[in-house]
């Protein structure tokens, strides 16, 4: 089945572009039937996963895992985008210019998440973004910007410090823990290619 699909894809020059979609906190079962939950999303192409994570150094958060599988997250569901013309050198070319315009130290949980990423590469490869409940709740944060905390406004510069958000089920959400030791080895940051910083990156449609 899989064979075929991908003979089929390689036949029309269009590669499936796919959201998997993980649960933050067990209180998405609860919240989600009203358009609400704390979402991690990435985006599968060509066999792997793409997302983008938090750490401490000026270099790309961007990563790489088998599909379905992402480390410190519970698997929900996957959504179907739409199909890149990119066939895979095309694509890893693409998506390692891409990993440089997301440095694991300007993550931040409003104004920059990863899914905020996936979004974004989402839309350069299908023309299509992502469905507006996975991160509603940034979007929601953004709005009300002024009610947040004060490590969480859009005006703070330290985001690679939001960690520990408890919920009232005990579960907590560590942003920095994406890129702890136990985790790292299962998570391929992406090397970002020989272009500089503020190349611009040509958005591919369908």
């Amino acid at each position: 089945m899989g064979g075929a699909i991908s003979a089929g894809a390689a036949a029309t020059g269009e590669y499936p572009v796919v959201l998997n979609v993980y649960d933050l906190t067990p209180l998405n079962n609860y919240v989600h039937w009203c358009g609400l939950g704390i979402f991690h999303s990435a985006v599968e192409v060509h066999g792997s996963e793409y997302s983008f994570g938090a750490h401490d150094l000026p270099t790309s958060g961007v990563f790489e895992v088998e599909p379905k599988s992402c480390p410190g997250f519970l698997y929900r569901s996957s959504i179907f985008i739409g199909r890149t013309s990119l066939h895979p050198l095309e694509f890893r070319d693409f998506i390692q210019r891409m990993a440089s315009e997301y440095h694991g130290d300007t993550y931040h949980l409003i104004s920059k998440n990863c899914n905020h990423f996936t979004d974004d590469l989402s839309t350069r490869l299908t023309g299509k973004p992502i469905p507006g409940w996975v991160n509603r709740l940034a979007k929601l944060g953004a709005f009300c910007n002024c009610l947040l905390p004060e490590s969480m406004r859009l005006e703070s510069t330290e985001t690679k410090n939001l960690t520990d958000y408890h919920f009232s089920d005990d579960s907590n959400l560590t942003i920095n823990d994406q890129f702890d030791d136990d985790d790292i080895e299962d998570k391929h940051l992406l090397s970002e290619s020989s272009v500089s910083e503020n190349a611009i990156v040509k958005e591919v449609h369908r």
